[in-house]
């Protein structure tokens, strides 16, 4: 962002808040998938599971990963039932990062989940 404008753009913003501070460039939050997450790590009810999960992507990778959210790409009861019934033992998770350039670094070079590297590709509806 130009600095001689900086200024003059957070003047104008506090007059709406007054606790605005800063501005920055607008960054883009891409959609990652990773397709292969064995489901038998995790186990539980509700999201205290995508929380675990989003915790390990972030302290396994430090520095690179940061998932703002973490959710299963299939509803997690039919995951949960195939997985009972040992039709599948895997499935897919989508999380968001900031940043199309952290979304490429991870795309390269995979994500560590478990201690294991699974392959990460983009995510589009």
């Amino acid at each position: 962002m130009d600095v001689q404008y900086c200024d003059v753009m957070i003047s104008a913003a506090r007059t709406v808040d007054n606790v605005v501070v800063d501005i920055e460039e607008n960054e883009s939050w891409p959609r990652l998938n990773v397709p292969t997450v064995p489901v038998v790590w995790y186990r539980g009810k509700g999201t205290e599971v995508l929380h675990k999960m989003r915790q390990e992507f972030k302290v396994e990778n430090q520095g690179i990963v940061n998932p703002t959210q973490v959710w299963w790409l299939a509803n997690p009861h039919t995951i949960r039932e195939r997985r009972q019934n040992r039709e599948i033992s895997t499935s897919s998770v989508v999380f968001l990062v900031m940043g199309s350039r952290v979304s490429q670094i991870i795309i390269n070079k995979e994500i560590k989940a478990e201690g294991m590297w699974e392959e990460v590709e983009t995510y589009t509806m």
